[in-house]
Formats: C-alpha cells, sequence, structure tokens
C-alpha cells in the first residue's frame, strides 16, 4: 500500500478592516500579516514531497498557495469543492453585541443551529470536501498534496472524519489561521490525522473565515 498525505491548509490573515463576515464575496485578499503566513507556511512544507497544490477558487486562498506552489515549481489547481461555507450573514457584522445578530429581524435564521439553518448545512459541507479530499489524494498517489481552504470545511471534514457530531461551538475549532490539518492515508484508508500550525496560533473565533 501507498502513504499518501492531503494536507488541508487554512489560507492566512485576510484585509478586512472592516470587520465583515466576508464568506465568498470576491475581493478579500491576504493582509500584509496573512502573505508573510503563507511564506511560513512555504518554508515549511519546502523539505516535503509535495506533488500536487490545489486551492479554493476564492482570492485568499489563491493567494496563500500561490508561493507554496512556487516553492515547488506546481501550478495551482482550482477545486470549486473547497470553497467557503455559504453563509446568510455574508456581508455583515456578526460579532456579539454590534453585529446582525442583534437584530430581530435576523433571528429566524439562528432557529436551528444543528443544521445549521443560517447557511449551508454541515453535512453538505462535509461531503464536498470529503469530494475533494479524495481526488486530491487519488492524483497524488504516493506523495503529498496541498489543499487551501477555509476554517468551517476543514474543521467539518475533520469531524466527520473523526465520527464527531457537525454541529459544535466555533470557539472550539482547532483550525488557527495557516494552520494544516494533514490527514494521512495508508492506499485508500485514512490512518492519522495531524494538526500543526507552521505561521504560529491564532484566534479561532476571528471574524471571516
Amino acid at each position: 500500500m501507498s502513504r499518501t498525505i492531503v494536507h488541508l491548509l487554512r489560507h492566512g490573515e485576510v484585509h478586512n478592516p472592516e470587520g465583515i463576515l466576508y464568506g465568498r464575496l470576491p475581493g478579500f485578499g491576504l493582509s500584509d500579516r496573512g502573505k508573510e503566513q503563507a511564506v511560513l507556511v512555504a518554508q515549511a512544507l519546502r523539505p516535503h514531497n509535495l506533488v500536487r497544490v490545489v486551492a479554493s477558487p476564492l482570492q485568499r486562498a489563491q493567494e496563500t498557495a500561490a508561493p507554496i506552489a512556487a516553492a515547488h515549481r506546481l501550478d495551482i489547481t482550482t477545486d470549486d469543492r473547497l470553497i467557503e461555507a455559504d453563509n446568510e450573514f455574508e456581508g455583515q457584522r456578526v460579532s456579539v453585541g454590534d453585529g446582525a445578530l442583534r437584530k430581530p429581524e435576523h433571528w429566524p435564521k439562528l432557529r436551528n443551529p444543528v443544521l445549521p439553518s443560517w447557511g449551508e448545512p454541515y453535512l453538505e459541507i462535509a461531503w464536498r470536501m470529503l469530494g475533494a479530499v479524495y481526488r486530491a489524494r487519488a492524483a497524488a498517489e504516493g506523495g503529498e498534496v496541498l489543499c487551501v481552504s477555509h476554517q468551517l470545511p476543514i474543521w467539518t471534514v475533520r469531524r466527520y472524519l473523526e465520527g464527531k457530531r457537525l454541529w459544535h461551538d466555533p470557539r472550539s475549532r482547532q483550525c488557527s489561521l495557516a494552520s494544516l490539518t494533514s490527514l494521512v492515508f495508508d492506499g485508500e484508508e485514512l490512518v492519522d490525522i495531524v494538526y500543526s500550525e507552521p505561521a504560529g496560533t491564532t484566534d479561532p473565533t476571528v471574524t471571516g473565515a
């Protein structure tokens, strides 16, 4: 059996001075710090046998992938299944006390946190991410592949693979900016999940993803 590693990388910090939940909105690229984080990940992955780089179509993911792909002389392949989760609060401030969540007209969106009712269902996120993961694994058989995605999709597919319930407290996510959630396969069988933070630890509750 061949050993293959699929690294799920959360993108770096985004330039978001208004502090909105940017979701799938265009035009949100990396901050200067986010660009530095991407370079740190590229340095950490330099000795690895990386044979493929795949990224969400969103700008922040593509920019995070760029220095890593360049370091390994690889092109970036885009997979739409790695995109951020859809969210009805996109474009608004959602921090406690001063955002959209305090407005009564938005409260019906919060009726079912298990689904969740305000956006793309967790199970659908897990399924599409699994499709991206297994396609990436097959394309990099015997090597390593990097998939650049977003906090909620990465955390959701990790919980699915660990057999945990998909609804959760966002404050408990182990998925810092520019962190790696590495899925280790023996053939097609997942044998380990390894988490690392080559660019350092950040607050998982930071607005946006």
